[in-house]
């Protein structure tokens, strides 16, 4: 397939860089916001719904996947590129976020974790040779390595156990069979202790990945605590791998990650809120869902070209809502599907016209407190 990742170009003013993932289901420009679809869907989206709010990249979970609807099925299906109608690239996430989040009982041996699912408590099995069997199962196009996510506080002697364990697993998650064509991401942790950070991250390397990820980050710390993570892991990871925010959506964390040298986010913040009836816009959420829209003719965001601005008022959208109309869920998350991924197209637009940093200043005075 050639070279998987290409730097296109640097800001001479931060690290934000342009650059492109050459995968086996099509290239990815970046900085790219990657859209959650944890069972297989981006929830309340069809698959061309994607396309139409310019969606690069879906994540599919490991996890979720291997509970429902179990690696026998989507082994029949071919994978779940297949299973669910998208042709597109797909990451997925290792299930270790969730077994440690998720899991109602779990003890952590060397050579995995075993847990009482969170649906029905039955128990069950997850390590580093599970976890990549069932992602080569499923046909991503990238398979982040299994680790141990860390919570936030966590004391540092816990902190240096987990990395250790965490570089074990990723060199087991490495000499594990994958599927054809798939890349594989390792994931630095190390909580809030930059030593800690700089070993995981350069151990890593040491193993060699096609990607690197920041992980245990958004995990409830201060935004300050977040920056400093990935400050303390960029220096340490090669500048011809892309690197990636684990479970970041927010517009200007975003940004000030992508000049700090970061490629690639994810979050389900636009399809959670969108379900809760609030509309993401470059100057802050609305609760579209509010009493005082009832008479409102204007489109949920003004200047926005996707489906539901182009056709819908903020009056009818809010109409939907409050009857409890399936449509009006799926226009809100159209929209903010869209927003995110337009989003990242101005900001790419932005590094490419070397406007990036006064860029990225407007976006903090706009969302900062959205």
């Amino acid at each position: 397939m050639g070279m998987f990742f290409q730097v296109e170009k640097v800001d001479n003013r931060t690290k934000a860089r342009l650059g492109r993932l050459k995968t086996a289901h099509g290239e990815v420009k970046t900085p790219v916001f990657m859209d959650v679809g944890t069972l297989g869907t981006v929830k309340a989206l069809e698959p061309r719904d994607l396309l139409e709010t310019r969606a690069q990249v879906i994540l599919g979970n490991t996890y979720h996947l291997m509970l429902r609807p179990g690696k026998e099925v989507l082994a029949h299906f071919g994978g779940l590129h297949r299973f669910m109608g998208w042709d597109g690239p797909i990451l997925t996430d290792s299930g270790g976020f969730q077994v440690f989040s998720l899991a109602k009982m779990r003890k952590i041996t060397e050579e995995g974790c075993r847990f009482n699912s969170h649906i029905d408590g039955h128990e069950l099995f997850l390590g580093p040779k599970e976890s990549m069997e069932m992602q080569r199962v499923i046909g991503s196009d990238i398979a982040m390595v299994f680790d141990e996510c860390l919570p936030y506080p966590c004391d540092y002697a816990r902190a240096a156990k987990s990395v250790e364990q965490t570089i074990r697993w990723a060199q087991a998650s490495k000499d594990a069979p994958h599927a054809e064509n798939q890349h594989v991401f390792g994931i630095v942790q190390g909580g809030v202790y930059d030593d800690l950070r700089r070993h995981c991250a350069e151990e890593l390397v040491r193993i060699g990945f096609d990607g690197y990820a920041v992980g245990g980050v958004s995990v409830g710390e201060p935004e300050e605590f977040m920056y400093k993570a990935v400050d303390a892991s960029v220096p340490y990871l090669p500048d011809d791998a892309p690197r990636y925010v684990m479970g970041l959506g927010v517009m200007h964390q975003m940004a000030e990650c992508v000049a700090r040298g970061i490629d690639m986010f994810d979050c389900v913040i636009p399809t959670r809120v969108a379900r809760h009836g609030t509309a993401i816009t470059r100057k802050g959420n609305v609760a579209i869902k509010a009493a005082k829209w009832i008479w409102s003719d204007e489109p949920v965001e003004e200047g926005c070209d996707c489906y539901c601005c182009r056709n819908f008022s903020r009056g009818y959208v809010r109409h939907l809502l409050s009857c409890g109309e399936i449509l009006g869920l799926r226009l809100l998350t159209i929209h903010n599907v869209f927003a995110l991924n337009r989003f990242m197209e101005d900001m790419r637009a932005a590094i490419a016209d070397g406007t990036f940093l006064e860029w990225k200043e407007q976006v903090k005075k706009d969302t900062a407190n959205a």
